[in-house]
């Protein structure tokens, strides 16, 4: 097969994907040679037939559907194959990848990325065959490193930008989880998927929510694809870039899987927002006025941050939990408490990420009050 083959590969590739004036096998051959630098349709081997469907079909059609480059291309193709775990057609393509210009440490946080999606141990198989091509190249090893969080900030980050592509979604889907284990299905996804992977360099978040969606779109995860839309035409992703990256799909995964990832794009720009509870007259608005030792004033901060991202993250009806504290006496600290409504506040005091704080910072507080308030100006959204 084409795919196993071993060619003599082209310093620089030429970037040749698609020219109206050339027929498909025309086409075929030209793309076929920038990436593998060897000659495609040659009539050889055991099933010649179906290389010469396979070969036509794939560089001379749907390299043609879109505007997407060879360098995306062939990201798109390396994620999925190893999400489907086909290795040694990963490996053919991560050395075409390395050859149109992908560099080392874009296609390995291609195929880090996969790790949340489908698991370290498929994640790890792949990576193998990446650095085996690597070392092939005369590639040194390890790559530079890509990470950019610490483990004091990495979920406030993974927060921020799960919270500007999805908002509350995750909270509002994991609230049911048997066992009052939600919070931390939810917290370990925002950590992990977002503060671990989503924060590296080497990709660009708009690359990465791209190659996500194709993740999805290989996996048919038919309730994660409309999010994903939603996310990536936040980054810049147009729908006509989903429908070429799905079609650049479709030959490793089959029609079936794309059909669904396309219709996920069906009215693309009506995708429904996540619903946000809105300030009433029925608000519950509260200061907390909380005095913490001294001594134990870092270790209670790091508790209040993280309840706090957490509240406003996964509860829609926590509205605002604004904390300050007195510029002359930091431990002398004052919390703005609004939700929705009393079911809201009771459903916050039982939440497990409410619970830990409660409980970890328990010989901490030196003193708490609590001022039940009403609001002048009902309604008023803070901004």
């Amino acid at each position: 097969m084409f795919l196993l083959a071993v060619f003599t590969w082209p310093a620089v590739a030429q970037e040749v994907q698609k020219e109206d004036t050339m027929d498909r096998i025309e086409l075929c051959r030209k793309n076929y040679t920038a990436l593998f630098g060897g000659e495609a349709l040659t009539g050889t081997g055991t099933d010649p037939e179906l290389m010469d469907i396979l070969q036509k079909y794939i560089f001379g059609e749907v390299f043609a559907v879109g505007d997407l480059d060879l360098k995306t291309r062939e990201l798109i193709t390396c994620t999925v194959l190893s999400v489907m775990q086909t290795l040694p057609q990963l490996k053919a393509h991560a050395a075409a990848a390395l050859t149109v210009g992908v560099t080392p440490v874009e296609l390995r946080e291609a195929v880090y990325q996969c790790a949340p999606f489908v698991g370290f141990p498929k994640t790890l198989n792949a990576v193998s065959v990446v650095n085996e091509v690597f070392r092939e190249r005369g590639i040194s090893l390890p790559l530079e490193a890509q990470g950019t969080v610490t483990e004091a900030d990495r979920y406030r980050r993974g927060a921020t930008i799960q919270h500007r592509l999805y908002g509350d979604e995750a909270g509002q889907k994991t609230t049911y989880v048997p066992g009052g284990v939600g919070g931390d299905v939810a917290r370990l996804l925002t950590g992990f998927c977002f503060g671990d992977f989503y924060t590296r360099q080497g990709l660009d978040l708009k690359t990465r929510e791209l190659l996500v969606f194709c993740m999805l779109t290989t996996l048919e995860a038919d309730g994660l694809l409309r999010s994903h839309v939603s996310g990536n035409l936040e980054l810049g992703n147009t729908p006509e870039i989903l429908a070429a990256a799905v079609i650049q799909c479709m030959p490793y995964i089959g029609l079936p899987p794309a059909a669904k990832a396309l219709d996920a794009l069906k009215s693309a720009d009506q995708l429904p927002k996540p619903v946000q509870a809105s300030p009433s007259r029925d608000n519950k608005v509260r200061l907390s006025r909380i005095t913490v030792d001294p001594e134990r004033l870092a270790e209670y901060n790091v508790y209040l941050e993280e309840e706090i991202e957490a509240s406003m993250r996964l509860e829609p009806g926590v509205l605002a939990l604004y904390a300050v504290a007195d510029k002359e006496r930091p431990n002398e600290i004052t919390i703005l408490e609004i939700y929705a409504d009393e079911a809201a506040y009771q459903t916050h005091i039982a939440t497990p990420h409410f619970r830990k704080y409660k409980q970890g910072t328990l010989d901490m507080v030196q003193s708490l009050s609590l001022v039940d308030t009403r609001s002048l100006i009902p309604g008023l959204k803070i901004k």
